[in-house]
């Protein structure tokens, strides 16, 4: 017959159940560090995932992969051209290369998170995004500011440690300063509660987990019965006062919020569109009848070439 050992104070639990039951509150508190709860300019309460340190240098990791098989391939393709033509314009050929490693370098982090995903390659297969952490929207500046911040952070100082690999000794003093200088800004993230970069924290941005959720046409089809339908008959107008951000963001108030918080939204949006509270109306029923009237003329716009970003974009 075989003993089971029981913790001293908690008769009927195994030791087995005990080490799984602290394992799983580990878990949770690991997992509620990284929690952050965000009210949006539009008054909607949402909770963010942030994304570890690991995370993010896989993310990076890829990126960079990304990038070198980039940068190569065009050199490679650019030592063929020349063979075939005569290294006549070999000089020519090397001042092009190095600006496009700098365009490619720099520019290749901008044009992907400056994008409606706000995510490069690498981010996106982790399943992480840039997101501001005030809530509003991700502005070009914020992009431009946290990526340009990657060269203070790890260009500035590998080229000091490139210069320092010298024999002599002023070039051994600098390669030392460079690592240092790129060792405080890579355990920068480490160190802090909220896993920010030197640029994230300049910039106003950090990156987070994107929800796996899929878009809500589950909710968009349940909802828009002919008899909803006519209930909640938005005009052109009404369906245009707000843009894909603020679709976004009602689609995390949708799943994710409180109904204190649904209340205040629908609210909000019922006095921008000047719309009339009817007998029987929910909150609920109100919200997704307007998600799927936002969603539907959002997607006829873009149908005849028109993009309306957020509730600020006039479309002049």
């Amino acid at each position: 017959m075989t003993n089971t050992a029981v913790p001293p104070g908690r008769p009927g639990i195994s030791m087995e159940a005990a080490q799984r039951r602290r394992a799983r509150l580990a878990e949770q508190m690991r997992v509620g560090k990284l929690t952050r709860t965000l009210v949006t300019p539009e008054g909607a309460e949402i909770r963010l995932k942030l994304a570890t340190v690991a995370e993010r240098a896989g993310a990076f990791a890829i990126d960079v992969a990304i990038q070198w098989a980039i940068v190569i391939g065009v050199l490679l393709g650019m030592i063929y051209t020349l063979g075939a033509m005569g290294m006549d314009q070999a000089n020519f050929a090397f001042a092009f290369w190095m600006v496009f490693y700098f365009f490619v370098r720099n520019f290749y982090y901008i044009f992907f998170e400056i994008g409606r995903k706000a995510a490069t390659p690498g981010k996106r297969a982790l399943g992480l995004r840039v997101a501001t952490r005030d809530g509003g929207r991700l502005t070009a500046d914020a992009v431009l500011a946290r990526n340009f911040m990657r060269e203070v952070e790890l260009g500035l100082p590998l080229q000091f440690v490139a210069m320092g690999l010298g024999s002599d000794q002023i070039s051994g003093w600098m390669a030392l300063f460079g690592l240092a200088w790129s060792g405080v800004f890579l355990f920068f993230p480490v160190f802090n509660r909220d896993k920010m970069r030197v640029g994230d924290l300049l910039a106003g941005t950090w990156v987070i987990k994107t929800p796996k959720a899929q878009l809500m046409s589950d909710i968009t089809s349940a909802i828009m019965t002919p008899e909803q339908g006519a209930r909640f008959a938005f005009t052109p107008a009404q369906a245009d006062a707000y843009g894909i951000h603020e679709l976004h963001v009602l689609e995390d108030v949708l799943r994710q919020s409180t109904p204190d918080i649904k209340l205040q939204v629908a609210e909000r949006i019922r006095g921008k569109i000047g719309w009339a509270r009817t007998a029987g109306e929910t909150d609920l029923a109100f919200l997704e009848a307007y998600y799927a009237a936002l969603r539907k003329r959002l997607e006829q716009r873009m149908l005849l070439g028109e993009r309306k970003t957020d509730k600020f974009d006039t479309g002049r």
